[in-house]
């Protein structure tokens, strides 16, 4: 839950199309509704139901480039011929009022915003597939793309699995319960750690002041 006084974190999940990271994103929001969910500005236009606000920020081409000069985006990136990026200023704003903010994006992206003035406070993590055989008939299952797309979500799966040494944790995801409790308690641990929690160094001034105050 959010909590004034600790600052958010910047909560990263990466991993090749049908590892499962979209599953355990939305998980991790049905644990702690206060996590926000970094909504991502987009060149493209909206697809048929997606609202704007809510899936993406629609905005233009020239509109997305002036904000990334001005230092208003985290990440960004070109992909098929579409600008996508994190804005920054909803982030800080969330982090600093204690709220922890997902971010569902690719390595590049995680790379980016880990060496932004933001990158102290993120907590990233890639989730792998038990195995290549099962990342296919996920994405088979899920019956959501065309067999050509399916080939080249699988050619670009091991372009992502290579980084996977990059990121803070990583965790096998061969059973969906088993990797959302661990994904918790790994959430749940790094939101103790010292720098999330500015208060600490009062509290140990008064300590210090109270041990010399001490006859």
């Amino acid at each position: 839950m959010a909590d004034s006084k600790r600052r958010g974190l910047l909560i990263i999940l990466s991993s090749p199309s049908g590892a499962g990271k979209s599953t355990l994103a939305k998980r991790l929001r049905a644990w702690d509704n206060s996590i926000v969910f970094s909504v991502s500005a987009t060149t493209r236009k909206p697809r048929p139901g997606e609202v704007n606000g809510v899936d993406y920020h629609f905005v233009s081409e020239p509109e997305f480039k002036k904000t990334v000069a001005e230092g208003g985006m985290l990440e960004h990136a070109h992909v098929f011929g579409n600008f996508y990026g994190s804005p920054k200023a909803a982030v800080e704003e969330a982090i600093n009022a204690g709220k922890d903010v997902l971010f569902d994006i690719d390595w590049q992206g995680a790379q980016l915003i880990e060496n932004s003035d933001l990158g102290r406070h993120t907590l990233s993590v890639f989730l792998l597939p038990p195995s290549i055989t099962e990342l296919r008939r996920r994405l088979e299952t899920r019956a959501q793309d065309s067999e050509e797309v399916i080939s080249k979500r699988m050619q670009k799966s091991w372009d992502e699995i290579s980084h996977w040494g990059s990121y803070d944790f990583v965790l096998v995801n061969d059973d969906l319960d088993h990797t959302e409790a661990k994904l918790k308690t790994i959430v749940t641990a790094t939101r103790l750690r010292r720098l999330q929690q500015p208060d600490l160094t009062d509290h140990v001034r008064k300590l210090q002041s109270e041990f010399e105050d001490l006859p």
